[in-house]
């Protein structure tokens, strides 16, 4: 649970029976057992065979009613299973990509938190403590990313769960990061550093409007497939990157000192610890005058 804003400035309390479960299994001792268990990939690749299972088909219709998903914005189609579900695509019209230049925009549906990164490289998520180098596992490449930025898109299981790339550029080869699989709910932060825990993948962007940048995927609880696709060298704004299979996941971008700025409101709500809910393709920051 915790505090949710919308483009408006409306803020509001979101509540689900997710939150209350993770809030239980996080917030006690033998939970916090059982996590053990829980999040480690063994038992994320089972879940994963459930729900690609045809079985797994009798769980869409109820997801659809308690989550008020409109169907109306994805491609109709007979599912195979959950995951198949859960993958959907969405109609071309049903969300719009931003392509002014100035403007750096979302990759996903999601819940937006940002983070300075001071200049030792370092940051701060709710009342914990990274560093760039723990997030990327390289030294080198994470000093470079003093003075800059962190954008945090949390995705619930509610939220579109395919990702674009926020701006066009050429792409390095992608960068696997073996880990384990907490949720990325809020309440798991406060007990453990999960985004240099989980299993995570990430390319360096040399994008063509924000000079180069990280972008990031983070596994999670019950995620045991970050899927990404090879799109070469060369991409282009608004093509698609890749999708998560089940579960509450995190795409992060990482950007230089001196090439982005969030938007004002979602830099004033990440400063109260308020999210900001977004949509894919819509903008978020934008570029600063060299």
């Amino acid at each position: 649970m915790g505090l949710i804003a919308d483009r408006k400035g409306n803020v509001t309390e979101e509540v689900s029976l997710q939150d209350r479960f993770l809030e239980e299994l996080y917030g006690h001792a033998a939970g916090r057992a059982l996590l053990r268990f829980l999040v480690t990939p063994a038992v994320s690749r089972l879940g994963g065979r459930l729900l690609d299972s045809g079985l797994s088909r009798v769980f869409i219709g109820r997801f659809v009613r308690s989550h008020g998903i409109d169907m109306s914005e994805y491609r109709p189609k007979k599912y195979r299973s959950y995951n198949d579900f859960f993958t959907r695509r969405m109609e071309p019209k049903a969300r719009r990509v931003e392509m002014a230049p100035e403007v750096l925009v979302s990759p996903c549906d999601g819940r937006l938190s940002v983070y300075e990164i001071n200049e030792k490289a370092s940051f701060s998520i709710k009342h914990t403590r990274y560093t760039a180098e723990s997030l990327l596992q390289n030294k080198k490449l994470a000093a470079s990313y003093a003075g800059g930025y962190v954008w945090v898109f949390r995705l619930c299981v509610e939220d579109y769960h395919r990702y674009i790339y926020a701006d066009g550029g050429t792409v390095s080869k992608l960068v696997w990061i073996p880990g384990v699989l907490h949720t990325v709910n809020p309440v798991a932060n406060d007990e453990f550093p999960v985004y240099k825990e989980n299993t995570r993948e990430y390319c360096i962007l040399h994008s063509d409007n924000f000079g180069e940048m990280i972008q990031m995927e983070v596994g999670a609880l019950l995620v045991g497939k970050i899927r990404n696709h090879n799109r070469g060298i060369k991409v282009k704004r608004g093509w698609e990157k890749g999708n998560f299979a089940f579960g509450g996941s995190t795409i992060i971008l990482m950007t230089k000192k001196g090439e982005a700025c969030p938007d004002g409101d979602i830099l004033e709500n990440s400063r109260r610890g308020i999210e900001t809910k977004v949509r894919l393709g819509e903008g978020v920051g934008r570029r600063l005058s060299h």
